[in-house]
């Protein structure tokens, strides 16, 4: 975590100074996950792309007016949320699951709060899987995410059912400790289970 601060505190000061390599950083550390938060909104993968290369060329090109008060990526995924509301407003993007309704300014920005959390959340999930044993990994994302059975996860890889049961069980109690600040274990149990 601190390593990753003074990555960011780099980033910042290389940005500053024209540095070329430190503006590639930014593109390569934070496109796709702010291309996924943005699409997530806008419901269009090319928008999304066009509006998050905006905002990062922007970010480029006032790089000397250069303010952050947060870390890096808080302000990149501010600037985004603040892009794709700017976008809302103007085409009047209306959501099929509001009933084609368009959606008032207070809706507007809730909406994008939510999908902005919802993004943080799934992002912190995938690298909480990420540091689970390897077994233990590949059974959850087999059974959450491949939508296997427990026994047809057993047949797979040669285990009893109560193994892939007990590794299952492990990584939700790893995923419950580490998700503590994000929501209470039974929503991040629900969010797993009908969400993959």
């Amino acid at each position: 975590m601190i390593q990753e601060e003074v990555n960011e505190i780099d980033i910042i000061k290389g940005i500053e100074r024209g540095d070329e390599n430190a503006f590639q950083e930014v593109f390569i550390r934070y496109y796709t996950q702010l291309v996924v938060f943005a699409r997530k909104v806008v419901v269009d993968d090319d928008l999304a792309r066009e509006l998050v290369q905006d905002v990062i060329v922007n970010f480029y090109e006032k790089r000397k007016e250069l303010k952050i008060h947060t870390s890096l990526r808080a302000h990149l995924y501010q600037s985004v949320r603040n892009r794709c509301l700017n976008q809302i407003k103007h085409s009047q993007i209306r959501r099929d699951h509001h009933a084609n309704i368009y959606l008032t300014q207070k809706n507007t920005e809730a909406y994008v709060d939510d999908k902005l959390e919802e993004t943080e959340l799934e992002q912190k999930i995938f690298s909480i899987i990420q540091t689970l044993p390897n077994q233990c990994k590949k059974i959850f994302e087999m059974s959450r995410f491949e939508g296997v059975s427990n026994q047809e996860i057993a047949d797979k890889l040669n285990l009893s059912k109560r193994t892939v049961e007990t590794q299952i069980s492990k990584a939700l109690k790893v995923l419950r400790k580490n998700l503590a600040g994000y929501l209470d274990a039974w929503m991040m149990i629900m969010w797993l289970l009908f969400n993959y």
